[in-house]
C-alpha cells in the first residue's frame, strides 16, 4: 500500500533538512563535510521511520551514522526523529539502494545495516532483494577491510537465502541466531525497529545474523 503524501511536507522537510548528507561535486556523499571529519561510518539502508537508527546513534555517541531511504515521506519522518532528539552523528541520504555503491565512498563503512527488507518473495524478484549477490557486491566496494553486515529479518524464506548468498559472495558468518527476542544475551543488546516490535508482537520470529567482508 501507497503511503499517502503528508501534510506541509516541504515546510516540514525545510525544517529538518540540516540532517542530510552534503554531497561533493559529482553528487557523492562528502563525509568529511557532512560529519566535519574524514572518518569511517556506519551506514543502514532502508531506515523507515527511523527507531532503530536515532537510538542506535543515541547509544554510540563516538561514531558517525548515515541513514538511507528511498521513500520520501518515510525518510522525513526518520528526520523528524532524529531533529527533535537532537543526533549531532546522525544524518540521512534520499537515494535508491541500487545506487548506494556509487554515493558512499569506497571503503568508509565499517558497519552496514539491513533490517527488515522487503522479501521479495517471488523467485523471479530475487535480485531485488538486498541480500542478493549483485547487492552484495555493491557493499563490498564500500565496506572497510573487516567490515560488517547486521542482517534482520522476520521471513525466514529471505534469512535462509541470505545464509547461502553471503556465503557464497565470500562473507565469513557470524551469530546465526534464529529467534533473537528469545536469545538471552543478543536480546539485550538489540534495537527494534517500529516494524520489528509490530510482529515480534504478533509472535513472529526475529532472525539475525552478522556477515562480515575479509581483509585480506
Amino acid at each position: 500500500m501507497r503511503m499517502r503524501p503528508k501534510k506541509n511536507r516541504d515546510r516540514r522537510m525545510e525544517r529538518v533538512s540540516s540532517l542530510l548528507v552534503l554531497r561533493d561535486e559529482n553528487g557523492g556523499v562528502d563525509i568529511p563535510a557532512t560529519f566535519g571529519c574524514d572518518c569511517r561510518i556506519s551506514l543502514e539502508i532502508g531506515c523507515g521511520k527511523g527507531a532503530f537508527i536515532k537510538e542506535l546513534a543515541a547509544r554510540e555517541p563516538g561514531r558517525r551514522f548515515i541513514a538511507a531511504e528511498l521513500v520520501p515521506d518515510v525518510l522525513m519522518m526518520a528526520m523528524e526523529k532524529a531533529y527533535d532528539a537532537g543526533s549531532p552523528n546522525l544524518r540521512f541520504l534520499h537515494c535508491n539502494a541500487e545506487s548506494i555503491d556509487s554515493l558512499i565512498p569506497s571503503g568508509s563503512v565499517e558497519t552496514l545495516y539491513l533490517n527488515f527488507s522487503d522479501p521479495w518473495p517471488k523467485k523471479r524478484n530475487a535480485k531485488r532483494r538486498l541480500t542478493s549477490p549483485a547487492f552484495l557486491e555493491r557493499y563490498k566496494k564500500i565496506l572497510a577491510p573487516g567490515g560488517k553486515i547486521v542482517f534482520k529479518t522476520d521471513n525466514k524464506g529471505l534469512f535462509d537465502y541470505s545464509l547461502e548468498t553471503f556465503t557464497q559472495c565470500g562473507y565469513a558468518v557470524t551469530d546465526v541466531c534464529f529467534d533473537l527476542h528469545g536469545d538471552p544475551v543478543l536480546s539485550k543488546e538489540n534495537i527494534e525497529t517500529e516494524y520489528e516490535k509490530n510482529f515480534s508482537a504478533k509472535g513472529f520470529l526475529i532472525n539475525r545474523l552478522v556477515a562480515v567482508l575479509p581483509s585480506d
